[in-house]
């Protein structure tokens, strides 16, 4: 009966969350839109929600977002996969070789402190225009995190289950496949759900500089056509999609925990 209860109290915690969150959102639109109507605010400089929302669905209507839309989820989608592998594979083996760690983890240090739009223009001269330079910005940003991620869960083993399997005599590919990397996915998830995140923002800025096509292109066309509305539609796109991934990702992790 107290299990009941106490069930039901979570449950509906949570619930009066979502709600405060959702009341919250909305009195941020409502508070947004009279602001605009009352202040006498161009749509140039700051459009108000309604008209958002009505070129959102003109863009989405006469099929102007999709082939943008496609354009950017293909780049995020290639650019966590090859993040997502480089990665995990460097962080094992930076967990699992301490003087691996110890000569190149300063470098991998030293090479994500360097900003990624200055290396656009880097990246355009050596791969050209187009999907490969977003592409590669966006694994670039994607990696670090599930390195990290990766490298520290591997280090921070149960001793006494590290024991037991030398106990057994398992060999080293043994331990780190049946015990070290199980051990470590709830950490490594962790990492995935940064990433995600942060492959939306590669995308977007590699778009900026080096594609003709995409949500990040999109917004630099709406941009130079001073159409402040469809800058702000694109950002509600890219804002919705970005915390569905990161949703999704939390969601596998939930359940791996």
């Amino acid at each position: 009966m107290f299990q009941f209860a106490g069930e039901d109290g979570g449950f509906n915690m949570k619930r009066q969350s979502y709600v405060m969150t959702y009341l919250l959102g909305l009195s941020i639109l409502v508070a947004w839109e009279l602001c605009v109507i009352w202040l006498g605010i161009s749509a140039l400089v700051l459009p108000a929600p309604t008209r958002i929302a009505q070129v959102l669905w003109s863009i989405m209507d006469n099929g102007y977002l999709w082939p943008h839309l496609l354009q950017t989820l293909i780049e995020v989608f290639c650019g966590v996969l090859l993040g997502g592998v480089m990665g995990c594979v460097g962080g094992i083996l930076l967990g699992e070789f301490k003087e691996l760690r110890v000569v190149l983890m300063p470098y991998i240090v030293l090479s994500q402190v360097v900003p990624k739009l200055a290396l656009a223009p880097l990246f355009i001269v050596w791969f050209g225009f187009g999907l490969l330079p977003t592409v590669v910005m966006t694994a670039l940003i994607c990696f670090f995190p599930l390195l990290e991620n990766t490298a520290t869960s591997m280090q921070h083993i149960d001793t006494d289950k590290l024991e037991l399997f030398r106990m057994l005599r398992a060999s080293q590919w043994q331990t780190l496949a049946q015990l070290k990397i199980p051990a470590s996915l709830p950490n490594i998830m962790a990492g995935f759900r940064v990433a995600i995140v942060l492959a939306w923002v590669g995308a977007v800025v590699g778009e900026f500089i080096g594609s003709s096509k995409g949500l990040g292109a999109l917004i630099i066309a709406a941009q130079g056509s001073m159409d402040t509305a469809l800058m702000f539609a694109v950002l509600v796109v890219i804002t919705v999609l970005g915390y569905t991934s990161y949703w999704v990702v939390q969601t596998i992790e939930s359940q791996l925990s």
